[in-house]
């Protein structure tokens, strides 16, 4: 089986016509006919149940067609990667991670994978969740941590690393400094801190006050270190993660667990990339990262 032969078969299934793939693949349409009666031959089933004027896919012709697609995606990158280390080139990863984000589990696989790999020139960029969402939507990176605020995508392979609770950080002195645990509510009277951009904050500021339930003001930061300075100097309130406090701030910074009508609030994380250009550098790496967060679940 040849992958020309594949190549028409995708054709004829994208065109739905022998007519029109055979156009598309320049051969006349009996050639076309005769490849394909070649390939099944050779498979030992049927593709295609040929009928006057049409066809339809066999359920076997559409498991062969969605698979044949990933091997040509791949293959195409294959051929790609050959071409830049035959032309000495590095292979290029795009990676993003959301810039709120507090754990050390994307900089550590970062780091492994450019251990295991050092050819590969990694690329990593730090955005809101939106902005993340449209580099990945316009192939501006390959991969991405982020948090889930969406429903799944089939466009995407959505791969789930990890759900933390979340915290309020506060100044000790603070009003709610001593408190074991508190309400979303009990903060209304409070300034949250969130980290993000002059272009996103209508829609962090729309995504705290939906998700969490947060009804008081809000204090804008352009980074996660900005944003508990500002927390330090008793500026306004942090809704973190995982209830890692630096052990330098313990001190000064309260970590609260944080509840709306009684239940825990929690964030879940997850490693994004487009389904179309899941090749083998962005797999390595998403396994890597995947093992990072494992460790910490351990």
């Amino acid at each position: 089986m040849l992958l020309r032969q594949i190549e028409y078969f995708q054709a004829i299934v994208r065109c739905g016509s022998f007519t029109e793939a055979a156009e598309e693949c320049h051969i006349s349409q009996s050639a076309i006919s005769q490849q394909m009666k070649q390939m099944e031959d050779e498979l030992g089933f049927s593709l295609l149940e040929r009928g006057k004027r049409r066809f339809t896919l066999t359920e076997a012709g559409k498991l062969f067609y969605e698979r044949s697609l990933k091997v040509s995606r791949e293959l195409d990158r294959m051929i790609q990667d050959c071409w830049n280390v035959a032309r000495h080139d590095k292979a290029v990863l795009r990676l993003a991670w959301l810039k709120e984000y507090e754990g050390s589990e994307f900089m550590i696989a970062t780091g492994e994978f450019a251990r295991r790999y050092p050819q590969v020139d990694i690329r990593v960029r730090t955005g809101t969740h939106e902005e993340i969402h449209e580099w990945l939507r316009n192939e501006e990176i390959d991969l991405a941590l982020n948090d889930q605020r969406r429903a799944f995508s089939n466009e995407y392979n959505n791969l789930i690393l990890t759900e933390k609770p979340c915290f309020v950080e506060t100044q000790r002195e603070s009003v709610i400094g001593n408190e074991k645990s508190i309400e979303v509510m009990d903060l209304k009277e409070e300034t949250l801190i969130v980290v993000t951009n002059d272009m996103q904050e209508e829609n962090d500021r729309r995504f705290y006050e939906d998700y969490y339930g947060f009804k008081g003001k809000f204090l804008f930061a352009n980074s996660l270190e900005e944003a508990k300075l500002m927390a330090l100097a008793g500026k306004g309130v942090l809704i973190i993660e995982g209830g890692r406090c630096n052990p330098a701030l313990c001190d000064t910074l309260a970590c609260i667990p944080l509840y709306r009508d009684g239940k825990r609030i929690s964030k879940r994380y997850c490693a994004f990339w487009k389904k179309d250009n899941s090749g083998y550098y962005v797999e390595e790496f998403a396994d890597i990262l995947k093992g990072q967060f494992g460790k910490e679940n351990d």
